[in-house]
């Protein structure tokens, strides 16, 4: 089976199809392996019908006991051979279907941190949580089709042969029946892809439903539309209830016609041979064979109805896979040293990051502001100098998206305030793939206020944390963001909203230790709030995605009135705001759950960006594309 470590291979993205042959191409051996044992498995089993017909006519009719012992110990032998064989055709498919498994799983996780930053804008959440919770079993589940599939065409062939040396008239009935069977079930399989298909959409979307719910509870109490989408989230339940009616209702005709049309078509091999024994055509033995073997055929062949039937729940359960598959991340236009013409190595000094669009020059190792009455306009600077899009940001007079990614990533981090945290211990948390040592978590925890959190948790830094930190409040989800971005130690940080849902206590402590953390290291940070901007060595302040001033704090409280107006809520001065400038609350501190209501609040767009700054966020600590990684 495949390792936890182990390369899975390219995957083939023709379509479901495509996919499932290159599962079992990757293989080969123990495919082979699973198919061969299968076959002897059933073969055996349609050979102990013949050793009873012929202990019966050899020895029981004539009263030969020693040819009766003979042939009882040859099926014992042969039982006996079997179990072992089945015994080894259980493991071998389990291998299969686990290597199919945990092959699928390492495809789809390691295509999804390909993907990156886009991921979100190509598929959404529960698209890939459903991939990872279901369908990957299902795809498992349908490699079936390798062991017990090719064993039942096998042992169906073999009896054939058995019965034509029994009655001509008894093989081609067997024969003839499979076509009829394929026939009438058919149709359903096709029904089943269909119905299946559209189920799964509607799971997927109930799905994401279910998430928001999850992550915006509070909000929709708090402004009263908690009944509105409990109503809707009911309506969508209903309806994929019912097109789980319809699926079930075509799965249990597929189950009930794998059962029964197997066994009425045997019954008519029975009643043939019946009648021929009674005619003289076939001795007792040969009776009691042709029995044998329709008890025997019974199994095979409703198989081969749930081979198709886990067939098709596969098919669609893979191009769900090729479809995520597919999808494509966004072009490196970096193209390294001495690639061509455009390439281009990252500056070895700290240097100036600059943005042609809005402006915005970044001087290495200070720490500087970003002041913006729409938080969108200064997120889009804030993507366009972290490169997670469309850039033409420069870095050191050298174009950001002419340096090869890795190198940004490495050296260049944006924190978003909202990025994912993932589950696990808070030392796991805050450290991502390195072990941070303890003198750096407490220096981290110190900077960022977040000594408390620690303090009050059972078990200290060990303590557990849940997904997207949903066991801590709003503000200190914020402050543990902030360690994890300050132990990653990048070179040039770029902080969206760092103490947004901080009271203003804790916001003036980790304002004062944050410009001490990182002391000549390049800092960006995006906020209104008086407390951090005070301590900023540059402000820049942006009115419509350009900056329209800079300066230190005090100087663009006294000359700029728009500042004024946005960072120090001078209702006076409201009047001398510029045109569409309004006071962004989001920014100015209070109490962790009123700015954590506004933040869930935030359009749609805003929590995909976020979550695309976080794809990584496991990877926070350590230098390298760690860094670079660590909340996108």
């Amino acid at each position: 089976m495949i390792d936890a470590y182990e390369d899975p291979g390219t995957p083939d993205r023709r379509g479901g199809w495509a996919y499932l042959a290159w599962l079992v191409r990757c293989q080969p051996g123990r495919a082979l392996a699973g198919a061969v044992l299968a076959s002897v498995w059933m073969v055996l089993m349609a050979v102990a019908p013949y050793l009873l017909s012929k202990a019966v006519d050899d020895g029981l009719e004539p009263g030969d006991t020693t040819a009766l012992a003979g042939w009882t110990a040859a099926l014992f032998a042969v039982g006996a051979f079997n179990a072992w064989v089945s015994v080894m055709r259980h493991r071998t498919m389990t291998r299969v279907r686990m290597d199919a498994y945990v092959r699928t799983t390492k495809v789809v996780v390691g295509h999804t941190v390909r993907l990156g930053a886009a991921l979100p804008r190509r598929a959404g959440a529960a698209e890939v949580v459903t991939i990872g919770v279901s369908d990957v079993h299902t795809i498992a589940g349908a490699l079936t089709v390798i062991g017990p599939g090719v064993g039942s065409v096998v042992v169906y062939v073999f009896v054939a042969g058995l019965l034509l040396s029994v009655s001509s008239l008894l093989a081609a009935v067997v024969l003839l029946g499979m076509p009829v069977v394929a026939v009438l079930v058919g149709p359903l399989m096709a029904r089943l892809q269909g119905t299946e298909t559209e189920y799964r959409e509607r799971q997927g979307v109930l799905t994401a439903r279910i998430g928001d719910l999850a992550g915006g509870l509070r909000v929709l109490n708090g402004l009263g539309g908690k009944e509105l989408f409990a109503a809707s989230f009911d309506r969508d339940s209903q309806r994929l209830r019912a097109q789980g009616y319809r699926v079930g209702a075509v799965t249990s005709w597929m189950q009930a016609l794998g059962v029964g049309l197997p066994t009425l078509f045997l019954a008519v091999v029975t009643w043939l041979a019946a009648r021929l024994a009674a005619q003289g055509h076939m001795t007792v033995g040969e009776l009691v064979s042709v029995y044998g073997y329709v008890a025997v055929l019974i199994g095979p062949v409703a198989f081969l109805v749930d081979m198709g039937y886990q067939l098709s729940r596969g098919v669609v359960a893979a191009r769900r896979v090729v479809r995520l598959l597919r999808l494509e991340p966004d072009p490196d236009t970096g193209t390294g040293p001495g690639a061509g013409p455009g390439a281009a190595d990252a500056p070895v000094e700290p240097s100036v990051l600059h943005d042609p669009v809005s402006g915005v020059r970044v001087a290495p190792g200070r720490l500087t502001a970003l002041v913006g009455a729409r938080h969108t306009e200064v997120t889009a600077v804030v993507d366009r100098l972290g490169r997670y899009g469309p850039t033409d940001a420069t870095w050191g007079g050298v174009r950001l998206d002419a340096v090869p990614l890795d190198q940004v990533r490495e050296r260049i981090l944006v924190a978003d305030n909202e990025a994912d945290l993932f589950a696990g211990s808070l030392r796991e948390v805050v450290g991502g793939r390195r072990e941070p040592s303890s003198a750096d978590v407490g220096r981290a925890l110190r900077a960022a206020a977040a000594d408390d959190i620690v303090q009050g948790l059972p078990e200290g830094i060990e303590s557990s944390v849940t997904a997207q930190g949903r066991s801590l409040s709003g503000g200190q989800r914020q402050r543990v963001r902030l360690v994890r971005a300050l132990l990653a130690d990048p070179g040039i940080l770029l902080a969206v909203e760092p103490t947004s849902a901080l009271d203003a206590h804790t916001e003036a402590a980790v304002a004062r230790r944050l410009r001490a953390a990182r002391t000549g290291r390049t800092t960006v940070v995006t906020t209104t709030s008086p407390l951090l901007l005070a301590q900023a060595d540059t402000v820049q302040y942006l009115v419509d995605g350009k900056v329209a001033a800079t300066g230190h704090h005090h100087e663009l409280l006294d000359r700029e009135p728009g500042y004024r107006a946005l960072v120090a809520r001078d209702t006076d001065d409201a009047d001398d705001a510029p045109c569409g400038v309004a006071a962004d609350p989001a920014s100015a501190g209070g109490t962790d759950t009123e700015t954590e209501t506004q933040t869930q609040t935030e359009p749609q767009t805003e929590t995909a960006k976020s979550t695309d700054r976080s794809t990584g966020a496991a990877a926070a600590a350590g230098t390298g594309a760690d860094a670079g990684e660590a909340v996108r």
